[in-house]
This record gives structure tokens, sequence and C-alpha cells, in this order.
């Protein structure tokens, strides 16, 4: 084993590890904060349903899934850990001026420069991250990594109960980004670039490929699809859910609307960071470590193990939204989370270990634009317009239940591609395994 190697496999490489899901932990705080904040915008903006649901999803989604391509093609290529740093600056800079908006235009524009941003944060890191851990870890890493999803989701809810009702909404946008701004420039002066493919081998040698050979080689492989599509929908409702669970609280229950000083909106901010950090995190991080003990016997576990749980967790999910009080509403919300956590570990492993060595950051990279376009894009998008058509014949709150319960369908849909994923990996990652070895002997 290589001095370098040596470096960077215990103490070093956790550390890593650790800061990079650290920036993972700010974007989903800067891309989340928006449905925390969404009750204050729209009261002090005016902003209708529709115009909430662009924020929340294509408008942010739209460029930040298209300009991951180009950045991942640069990251197989150039320098990593360069191109993480200067995403985490730029996502914070237009977090910052997302606070300083004052029309629908001018917040859907740095809504976007976000999206630009963060469009450079995961390949690259998970390209890293896959240089730092053998394939028999990586569920387990890319499970850590994937951390940043349930603590940036719980952050953005509890810096909301306790900055907007102090620095009201605006003053809580330009503050997260000036901390992450600090973050970019920390990434910058401490993290080495680690060596590609030395996991795979200390000679491996590496053919740069364009973006077109990559996305035919990874078109040709079943399982990287499925579990692409089973992420992608079950993403579609956990990200409308996330983006439009707290306007469905205020609604539906109007003493927890921001502002009334009576410490109510700050205890349901509290509680929805609570269950995200402790359900979601817990699924996440147990999900990855029973994953691959679980693939030691059988590597369809990647694929069957994420279906059967949201098999459990789906109907907690629409549950809670027709029960009559909010601390069942909450209870019901967490087992679904502790269910939709499994799937991180596990497919985003995938996506990296059934993709050639020098196509990692790319195969992330597609993995995110599919995912985003349908997920990102498409979830918080999609309630809103449907809110917004039944709102008049409804009112707001059971317009928006209607909304949400009918994300059943992406949900079944997202379920039987885990399934199918089950069915085509035992074949795909056994073809993986065989070319990289060949790969690394080359």
């Amino acid at each position: 084993m290589s001095q370098q190697r040596m470096a960077e496999t215990s103490n070093y490489r956790t550390f890593v590890l650790w800061l990079l899901t650290l920036a993972y932990i700010f974007s989903f705080i800067d891309r989340q904060i928006m449905g925390a904040l969404s009750p204050s915008i729209k009261a002090d903006l005016g902003f209708e349903d529709w115009q909430l649901g662009l924020l929340k999803g294509f408008g942010f989604a739209l460029l930040y899934t298209t300009v991951g391509i180009p950045i991942a093609w640069l990251a197989d290529r150039y320098s990593r850990i360069k191109i993480v740093s200067v995403s985490v600056f730029f996502w914070s800079l237009f977090t910052a001026f997302t606070g300083m908006a004052n029309s629908f235009l001018t917040m859907l524009l740095a809504r976007t420069g976000v999206g630009i941003g963060e469009a450079g944060g995961s390949p690259p890191s998970h390209s890293i991250i896959s240089d730092l851990y053998p394939k028999e870890q990586r569920a387990s890493a890319l499970g850590v990594y994937s951390l940043g999803i349930p603590i940036g989701i719980a952050f953005s809810y509890i810096l909301a109960g306790i900055l907007v009702e102090t620095l009201g909404w605006r003053g809580t946008l330009i503050s997260l980004g000036v901390a992450g701004i600090f973050l970019a420039i920390i990434l910058a002066l401490v993290v080495k670039e680690p060596k590609r493919g030395q996991m795979e081998g200390d000679n491996i040698v590496l053919k740069p490929v364009g973006i077109g050979e990559s996305i035919k080689t990874l078109a040709k492989i079943p399982s990287w699809w499925a579990m692409c599509m089973g992420i992608a929908w079950v993403s579609f409702g956990g990200y409308a859910v996330a983006n439009w669970g707290v306007d469905y609280a205020v609604r539906f229950a109007p003493e927890f609307t921001p502002g009334l000083g009576n410490g109510k909106f700050k205890w349901l901010m509290l509680m929805l960071g609570l269950i995200h950090l402790v359900g979601y995190g817990a699924g996440t991080y147990y999900g990855a470590l029973i994953t691959e003990k679980l693939a030691k016997k059988n590597i369809s576990a990647y694929g069957w193990l994420p279906g059967s749980v949201l098999l459990l967790g789906v109907p907690a999910l629409i549950g809670a939204f027709w029960v009559d009080d909010i601390i069942t509403h909450l209870c019901l919300v967490t087992i679904y989370l502790v269910s939709a956590g499994f799937y991180l570990g596990p497919s985003f492993a995938a996506a990296q270990t059934l993709a050639p060595i020098n196509m990692r950051a790319m195969s992330t990279a597609l993995f995110f634009l599919i995912l985003n376009l349908i997920a990102l894009g498409g979830g918080p998008t999609y309630v809103g317009l449907v809110s917004s058509a039944l709102a008049e014949q409804y009112g707001e709150v059971h317009s928006l239940r209607l909304a949400i319960t009918s994300l059943i369908v992406p949900y079944i849909i997202s379920i039987l591609c885990f399934f199918w994923a089950a069915k085509t990996l035992p074949k795909d990652w056994a073809e993986a395994e065989s070319r990289n070895k060949q790969m690394a002997k080359g």
C-alpha cells in the first residue's frame, strides 16, 4: 500500500468524509429552508402557491440539473476539491442574494443561482469518496455523506424556527449565505485531491471519456437505470412533502403561524427538525449498514430492501395528512422518514460501483440530472400547481391535502423500480467488478 493511500485510510479520510458531508448539509439547508420560510415569504410578498412551487421546484432545479453534466465532465478530469469549494462559495452567495430579493422574478433568479452552485457539489464529492473507500465500504461511506440530507433538512427547520423570529426570513437567508462562504474557504485550504481509482489498484490507468460515451455506457446497465428511477420517484414525493409540510401545518392549525409571538411556530420547527434528524437520519445510516450486511450474501438487497421498507412507510405518510391533530401527524411522518432514508446509501453506492471508474462523477451527475428534474423540479411544483387548481373548490387546507395524497402514484412507481433493480443487479454488479479489475490491470 502506497504512503499516500495509508495517509488516506483512517483519520484523514474520515475527516474528509465529514467535511464533504458538512458541505452537503449546507446545500440542503439552503435548498430546503424555502419550505420552512414559505409562510413568511407568502405573507410578506403575497406569492401564490404556484409561484412558491416554482421557487421551491423548477426554478431551483432546472439549471441545477443541466449544469451538473458539464461540471461532472470537468470533475472526471480536473481537481474535484477545487470544484466543490467554488460551488459551495457560489451557492452560498446566491442564498444571501435570495434574502435580498423584492419580487418573484428577482427571487427566481437568485434561486436559479443557488441551483447552479449546488450542481458542483455532489458529483465530485461522490467521486472523491469512492477514491477513499473500497467498494465494500462505499454504501456506508456514502450513507454517511447522505446524512447531509436529513441533517440539512432538520437544521433548515430548526434554524428557521430560531432565526425567523429574530432576523426575519431575509436575515435568515443572508446569515446562512455568509456561513457557507466561510466553509468554502476551509474546504479549499485543507482537503487534498486523492488519486483516481486508487482503491481499484495502484497501477490503474484511466482514459478520459466524453459525455456522449458516458451516457451510452451507463444506458446499457439496466440496474443503474432501475436504481435511478427508484430514487427519482421516491424523491418526487419526498421533496414535495418537505417543501409543503410547513404550509400544510400552518393552514391546518393557524395557531402555528410564524410571527404570532406564542412560540408555537418555533415548537413546530423544532419538532420537524428533530423527526428529520432522528427518523430520516436513522433510516439513512442504518439503511446503508443493513444493506451492506445483507448484500454480502445477496447483492439484490440493494434493490429489494429499499422497496420493501417503503411498503410500510408510504401508507403512514399519506395517513399523516388525514388525521385530526398535529401530534399524530408528526408521528406518522416520522414512520415514513425512517423508511425513506433506506434508499439513499444503496442507491448512491450502486451509481458509483456500477459505473466505470473514469465515469464516476458523470454517473452521479446523470443520476442527479434525472433524479432532480423528476423529483426536485417536479415534486414541489406539481403539488403547488394542483393545490392552486383545487383551492377555489376545496379551500387551501383540503386542496393541499388532496395534492399530497395524489403522491401515492409516484411512490408506487418507485417501489416497482427498486424491485426491478433487485432482479437485474447480480449480473450488472458482477460485470462492473470484472470491468474495473481489467482497468486496474490495464
